[in-house]
């Protein structure tokens, strides 16, 4: 019994110095890539989105309200409300340039598409390859515990997606998305409402419209579909932010629309059919964030 209580104690100690370790270097690289990613960043940030871009087709999204304004105006008869969402070019960069911060990054490891900012809370390049790789391997792509934070692999970044599925491991360390579960905290989300993802051809500012554990289970009453979440049709949409705002853990006074693009950063919980998720949707162009700063300090706890 003695030499199975001191095996099970020596093999505890290895995993504790093992967890330090991996902690210990996906630290150091994170803050090597931080170094890399804000060499080159720009002096002049844009803090609100680009103006929406014709769709790839050429043709314009036509909304219900666009639709009526039209039929006032002509006898014409209306157009019918679009029920999906066409593809967005990036707007100012149709040719998809790399910018020089993200060629840089790329030089350290080709995966990484994206940069991921919470404030003070988290600093953090975004990798693609697939939906396991990551999670098992840090952003250089070396084995880790921790991980990193990753793309969902059927994203194409070809034209800007409707959402943004990123993942990352739900570390008590608060590493990775660990750092989530501040949102439930009203305070944080009220002075904390805004969220940065830069991608290789655009930067984006996007505001929290909703936090919490939702299920990956339809029969549960909190479940969210993340297949529609990321789909262009306009009801199902609509459908997954309605379950989105239902499942938050506070009230939301910031508007979120069908054809809004999203940014969702999900994590996983204690149970297997469950996760967190912060979900927050793009600052359209000419929004004031002072505006949506105190929308958002008027939220309150469910």
């Amino acid at each position: 019994m003695l030499v199975v209580s001191a095996a099970l104690v020596i093999f505890g100690l290895s995993k504790l110095i093992s967890y330090g370790r991996d902690l210990i270097v996906s630290r150091r690289t994170a803050k090597e890539l931080r170094q890399v990613y804000h060499v080159n960043t720009p002096v002049a940030q844009v803090e609100t989105a680009a103006p929406a871009a014709l769709p790839v087709s050429a043709a314009p999204l036509i909304t219900a309200a666009q639709n009526t304004k039209v039929a006032q105006a002509s006898s014409a008869p209306a157009l019918a409300p679009a029920s999906r969402l066409g593809a967005i070019a990036y707007p100012g960069n149709p040719k998809l340039r790399v910018s020089s911060r993200f060629k840089a990054l790329r030089r350290e490891n080709r995966d990484i598409i994206g940069w991921l900012n919470i404030g003070k809370m988290l600093d953090e390049a975004v990798l693609r390859r697939d939906n396991e790789y990551y999670m098992t391997h840090d952003a250089r792509g070396d084995k880790n515990v921790n991980g990193a934070l990753f793309l969902d692999a059927s994203i194409s970044l070809n034209t800007r997606p409707h959402t943004l599925l990123i993942y990352g491991h739900n570390m008590k360390s608060g590493a990775m998305f660990g750092c989530l579960r501040n949102y439930e905290n009203i305070s944080f989300y009220q002075n904390s409402p805004f969220i940065s993802f830069d991608s290789l051809y655009e930067e984006g500012r996007y505001v929290v419209f909703a936090a919490g554990i939702v299920s990956t289970e339809p029969s549960r009453w909190h479940y969210v579909d993340f297949y529609a979440l990321g789909s262009d049709d306009i009801r199902e949409r609509q459908k997954a932010i309605n379950a989105l705002i239902s499942s938050s853990v506070n009230t939301c006074n910031i508007d979120v629309r069908p054809e809004d693009q999203l940014l969702a950063l999900v994590t996983c919980v204690s149970r297997d059919d469950e996760r967190r998720v912060v979900a927050a949707r793009r600052i359209r162009y000419g929004e004031d964030e002072a505006v949506l700063k105190e929308l958002a300090e008027r939220s309150r706890k469910r």
